[in-house]
């Protein structure tokens, strides 16, 4: 049986593999360059970009990329210099000193990951995440190259589309930010290993790697590739964790290690980010629910704390309506943007537009609304039972008065304050897997 079990772990491990080079490396059938990645912008479907746009993005893209990783080295205390006083100087040491002061805050709740972005000069998702290795002790403990580290993050920065009104690097910084204050909680900081410290800060930063901009039905009924290679299932989540591999391996950061513990590392990885797929919401929230009922999690159990880190990032990717209502609302606006965006291009090309997503029939307020009762109370109650603490009840609070917020939006628009989104009434139903993802 246990001659079995390895042999199973070693084809499962040789399909990941060749998954990940089926992903990361695949041509398009529209004729473009191979390139490391396979989604957006080099989408098969011709809708957002033409050729010439394509070849400039991709330029554009790694020469970012190489100024970002410069902007490091010069920055870098191996190799700082002395340079003559300018007020550029002056002005990027005045950011760089706000940003340092926020950093030493990073644990509270109302951090403001949109100030400092500004301040890290669009570079949040790098400086917060290598902060945080730092502060938690994994560069240490895990005798990680910093520069290895510090490119690694570089690449996960620069795949993630600027473009993108949400899902861009920037919201994967304030998921991280908003894991590391899970990671902190009493229950879990006493419990946890540097291990599972590690692959949550990972799987939190490349949790919506190389995301296009639009949803899974989207993909599957434009006949997208990634669609095809995936089966229509987890579609995104899939190709997110299979490009997060494809970094990990090229930047060689864990070459370190055994081939075991890589690919343990990857596997793992990819459970977590296999668990933000909002169409697999109830069946986690099942799950979680079940264990709370029978009060049986047990935290030094290893598959116990992985679920517990499942449900952790769950929280973070979804978190937005539990922060402060200045906070929440740049993000309801930015996520309803992507989606009246999708349907713009869907009513363009007579595709049927999603759900969520008509500008003509949607409201930012009625979206937020049944988010937050179908999707944000449900698993934030559970996780307050699991974790009662002072930041659970915090983003319980948020949440409260944020809803109430968007009602009073939603009364001054329609007079009424009962409506919600008929996609999220119809939750309960087959048309979760169907929606706009929301994280």
């Amino acid at each position: 049986a246990s001659a079995l079990q390895i042999s199973r772990w070693e084809k499962k491990m040789k399909k990941n593999s060749q998954d990940v080079t089926r992903d990361v490396r695949v041509r398009s059938r529209a004729g473009f360059e191979t390139e490391r990645r396979g989604s957006h912008p080099y989408i098969d479907f011709r809708i957002f970009h033409s050729n010439s746009e394509i070849e400039v993005s991709v330029s554009a893209r790694n020469v970012r990329r190489l100024l970002s990783f410069q902007r490091y080295l010069r920055s870098s205390r191996f190799f700082r210099g002395i340079t003559v006083p300018n007020s550029s100087n002056i002005l990027d040491d005045d950011y760089n000193g706000q940003a340092k002061c926020m950093l030493e805050k990073v644990g509270n709740w109302n951090f403001d990951i949109f100030l400092f972005d500004r301040l890290t000069n669009g570079n949040s998702l790098v400086s917060l995440t290598f902060h945080l290795f730092n502060l938690h002790g994994l560069i240490e403990h895990f005798q990680l190259d910093t520069m290895k580290l510090r490119r690694f993050l570089v690449m996960v920065q620069e795949d993630y589309h600027s473009q993108n009104p949400y899902h861009n690097a920037v919201h994967a910084a304030d998921v991280t930010q908003a894991m590391h204050c899970y990671l902190k909680e009493p229950k879990l900081s006493k419990s946890l290993t540097p291990w599972d410290v590690l692959l949550s800060l990972i799987a939190a930063a490349t949790h919506d790697l190389d995301h296009p901009g639009v949803n899974q039905p989207f993909l599957i009924k434009t006949n997208h590739y990634l669609a095809t290679l995936y089966k229509n299932t987890s579609v995104l989540e899939n190709h997110h964790w299979r490009s997060a591999v494809g970094l990990l391996r090229e930047s060689g950061l864990f070459a370190h290690m055994s081939l075991e513990n890589r690919q343990l590392m990857e596997s793992q990885i990819g459970d977590l980010i296999l668990a933000t797929d909002i169409s697999q919401q109830n069946e986690y929230l099942s799950m979680f629910r079940s264990h709370l009922d029978r009060g049986d999690l047990c935290l030094e159990n290893a598959n116990h704390r992985h679920f517990i880190l499942q449900m952790a990032l769950k929280c973070a990717d979804i978190c937005n309506p539990c922060r402060t209502w200045e906070l929440s609302k740049q993000w309801s606006e930015k996520v309803t943007e992507e989606f009246f965006h999708q349907g713009d291009i869907e009513k363009k090309y007579h595709l049927g537009v999603s759900p969520l997503c008509d500008r003509q029939t949607e409201t930012i307020a009625n979206i937020q609304i049944g988010f937050m009762t179908y999707l944000v109370e449900p698993l934030f109650g559970e996780w307050a039972r699991f974790s009662n603490t002072r930041l659970s009840q915090t983003m319980l609070g948020h949440l409260g008065l944020n809803k109430a917020s968007w009602k009073g939006v939603q009364r001054e628009q329609s007079g009424s304050g009962d409506d919600v989104d008929p996609a999220f009434e119809e939750m309960d139903s087959d048309i979760l897997p169907q929606e706009p993802r929301l994280s």
